[in-house]
């Protein structure tokens, strides 16, 4: 029998708890770090060996990644933080860059056969409209939009630095937004669904969505522990999905009357700078700031080739994922469907 274990971090989120599930589908053996207390632990799934720690706490890291001496070790590394705030966070920074690299360093001392980073296509500088965006092999903070980008674009840095000067074998994944059922963390196209369908949106901004089902991300970041080159990053995007195209989606699957109001990008612009001006006054996350205008009104044309001919990496209809997330959320009573939505 295969002597190899698999550290997930962030196994209590969804593409994490997604990941652990594909492995154990895989027969493999899975240890996941979740934080003290996180409510989403109960969802991990049970065949899971679960460790608390935090990737900001080298102690807790340091018995998470002790096994025995004839064990080969595989860490995926899930864990981040993800905000729409546009401002820099020292939390964020915690996370994203001294996590990472406290993980890179335990990777390193313990000489772990793989690393699988997941960094975002945050991390990777715009190109003009249109333009088909690639992978790149270096990774400025300067060059992005928004401290989440930033912090996944430092982040991704310190692991190429480590594959260059260190020798670990690590591979880096640039997911573009993540969707798709059993989201327990309720993240930005979850919560979208949640108010579309509670009535609380009227209108949309021009602009597009490129999102991805957590499912075919698990598939492609399992994979990548295997067939992922060392030093090579692989972008896992999907299709675009205008605003406009999103709401006709929305109301053929909930049977509900389509918003057809689409601002202009500018519009949404002085909308997100607005609520940049709210939250910083009323401390209150706000969800459509400055940044997350800027992921809706961006070049979201992103070019997979490179997954796809190395990571086999395939994605399911966009529409599928939506149908399946509001027939979660149904399950989860999180909304009300009308006769005739998505099975429940």
């Amino acid at each position: 029998m295969e002597n190899k274990i698999y550290l997930v971090t962030g196994v209590a989120g969804n593409l994490g708890s997604s990941v652990a599930a594909r492995l154990l589908a895989d027969g493999k053996k899975v240890r996941g770090l979740v934080l003290k207390g996180d409510p989403a632990a109960t969802r991990v799934p049970k065949e899971v060996d679960v460790f608390v720690g935090d990737v900001t706490d080298t102690e807790s890291l340091g018995r998470f990644f002790s096994v025995p001496a004839d064990t080969d070790v595989v860490c995926i590394h899930c864990a981040a933080i993800v905000t729409v705030n546009p401002d820099y966070s020292p939390k964020v920074y915690a996370v994203n860059v001294k996590g990472t690299q406290n993980i890179v360093d335990m990777c390193v001392s313990n000489h772990v056969l793989k690393l699988v980073h997941v960094s975002s296509t945050s991390a990777i500088p715009e190109l003009p409209g249109g333009v088909p965006i690639t992978e790149v092999d270096r990774y400025n903070p300067d060059l992005v939009t928004g401290y989440y980008g930033k912090s996944k674009a430092l982040g991704s840095q310190i692991v190429m630095d480590a594959v260059r000067g260190k020798n670990l074998d690590a591979s880096i994944v640039f997911p573009t937004g993540i969707c798709g059922p059993d989201d327990y963390a309720f993240g930005p196209v979850a919560s979208f669904l949640m108010e579309y369908c509670a009535g609380k949106l009227t209108a949309g901004v021009a602009g597009s969505f490129n999102a991805v089902d957590v499912r075919d991300l698990a598939d492609a970041i399992v994979t990548c522990t295997d067939a992922g080159r060392k030093g090579e990053g692989y972008i896992l995007g999907n299709e675009c999905v205008s605003m406009k195209q999103m709401f006709h989606i929305l109301a053929e699957l909930t049977h509900t009357k389509e918003v057809t109001t689409i601002l202009p990008a500018g519009a949404g612009k002085i909308l997100g700078k607005a609520s940049d001006i709210i939250e910083r006054i009323t401390k209150k996350p706000q969800r459509m700031t400055s940044f997350a205008v800027y992921n809706l009104t961006r070049n979201n044309n992103f070019d997979c080739t490179k997954a796809r001919d190395e990571l086999h990496f395939r994605t399911r209809p966009f529409e599928e994922s939506i149908s399946d997330t509001i027939a979660w959320l149904a399950r989860e009573e999180k909304i009300t469907l009308a006769d005739g939505g998505p099975a429940a």
